[in-house]
């Protein structure tokens, strides 16, 4: 057998996690549930992060960082109404492709606010900095115009909501949305 090296069993640890806290939050998901997954002992899981929110920061950034790998890549060389569309749909793609994101997403959001209540407020340091790189990965393709980016940003938490209590594709609920920014008939059908 091939021993992996550290990084990637961090790499696995992200993934895992993505997996787990999306399911359960950062207060419902264990590290045990989580070594679990991954097949290493929690003492492992501490060599390799210091603290369960180190991995649910790390988790939490991944998923910034692949959602703005996608609307980056989705926009590329577009302006406007055509980054807007292209952005939208990537993203539905991305929802029915890879559900943990979405879910991990809004269990950041309610992490975000527990810690606040709790006097932390280094998870909302970290989850207001990714939702920044967020807005600047469509605020440009957007033609730098605030309200098209604020327009943007704003279904796209409505998508989110409406995509996590699971309203299927065909869901008169959807007829608001722009046709790009609906459902692509994935598995939430």
């Amino acid at each position: 057998m091939v021993r992996m090296s550290a990084a990637e069993r961090r790499e696995s640890v992200v993934r895992a996690a993505m997996a787990e806290f999306a399911r359960g939050g950062y207060y419902g998901t264990s590290t045990e549930a989580i070594a679990k997954r991954v097949g290493v002992s929690q003492p492992y899981l501490f060599r390799l992060f210091p603290s369960k929110k180190a991995i649910f920061l790390a988790t939490a950034a991944r998923c910034v960082d692949e959602t703005v790998s996608m609307l980056e890549e989705a926009s590329e060389g577009l302006h406007g109404e055509d980054a807007l569309h292209a952005m939208a749909a990537a993203y539905q793609v991305a929802i029915d492709e890879h559900p943990e994101r979405l879910m991990l997403q809004m269990q950041m959001y309610l992490a975000v606010a527990a810690a606040e209540q709790e006097g932390d407020h280094e998870f909302g340091a970290a989850v207001r900095a990714g939702w920044m790189r967020l807005f600047d990965a469509v605020h440009l393709p957007l033609g730098a115009d605030i309200e098209e980016t604020t327009g943007f940003l704003a279904y796209g938490m409505l998508i989110n909501c409406l995509s996590a209590m699971g309203f299927p594709a065909e869901h008169r609920v959807w007829e608001g949305i722009y046709p790009s920014g609906r459902p692509t008939g994935g598995p939430r059908e």
